[in-house]
């Protein structure tokens, strides 16, 4: 049969058709699409714009300010617990057991002024009861005080910068150190000690703003608007047996002060 395309090529353009997915036939005759009428393309109608929400503002939380603010309110020491109790923007204070708040009598002449709990600490309640607490009895003992006393004269007024134990003992850090400042300020105020005794790094920094309680031990300084006496920490002191020899000089020049 004749016909005016070559088989050859009739073939090479069906081969060609199927290698580009041409594989069914849709209509019973071609269509030219040339010959069709050009149509344009509908423009598609624009959607209105979404309605604009209102644009909500999160108040950020000054927790210092609270902070103070609590503090402030606060005209009694059972007063500034129950405001360290309900403070909430500490994250210390959800891992920890206890507040620790004081341990001692509220009108000793001296103040000691601790870093933050340990186990032992968060897990009774009271400051320094541990290891590090059982050193400081001694050490105050050998200068005529004692936590335990009545007298003002021989009593002691036992505290920490933070009242929660950071996780796993770490040191804490500097926010926090700076939201419970406030409540260390007016813990002091409401005491209102002859001499406030720094024990550690951590009190010396909220304190004096500043670290390097080697340098700084024995030497009398000012802080929360009392005389105060930097000292090494029991808990450096078991560390270092050592260091006991300075510790002791610190005792006397507490002693001395005391008169």
């Amino acid at each position: 049969m004749e016909s005016g395309m070559d088989w050859h090529y009739a073939k090479a353009v069906l081969e060609w058709q199927v290698e580009l997915g041409a594989t069914e036939a849709i209509l019973d005759a071609p269509v030219n699409r040339f010959d069709l009428p050009r149509v344009q393309p509908k423009t598609p109608a624009r959607a209105a714009p979404p309605a604009e929400e209102p644009v909500r503002v999160r108040a950020e939380v000054d927790a210092v300010e609270v902070a103070r603010a609590a503090a402030q309110g606060a005209h009694d020491l059972a007063a500034l617990a129950a405001a360290m109790a309900a403070y909430d923007h500490c994250e210390l204070k959800r891992g920890a057991r206890n507040l620790v708040f004081s341990d001692g009598h509220p009108a000793a002449r001296v103040m000691i002024l601790g870093e933050a709990p340990g186990r032992d600490e968060d897990r009774v309640g009271r400051p320094f009861v541990g290891r590090a607490g059982q050193l400081l009895d001694r050490m105050m003992g050998a200068i005529g005080l004692d936590r335990g006393a009545e007298e003002r004269d021989r009593a002691v007024y036992i505290t920490n910068v933070l009242p929660w134990r950071p996780p796993q003992n770490r040191d804490p850090e500097a926010g926090e150190i700076a939201m419970m400042l406030p409540f260390v300020q007016r813990h002091v105020e409401l005491v209102d000690p002859e001499v406030v005794i720094l024990m550690g790094n951590i009190s010396c920094q909220a304190g004096l703003g500043r670290r390097g309680i080697l340098k700084l031990r024995g030497k009398w300084a000012e802080a929360y608007g009392r005389p105060a006496l930097p000292m090494t920490h029991p808990a450096y002191l078991l560390r270092q047996p050592q260091a006991k020899r300075e510790a002791w000089s610190d005792l006397l020049s507490l002693k001395a002060r005391l008169g």
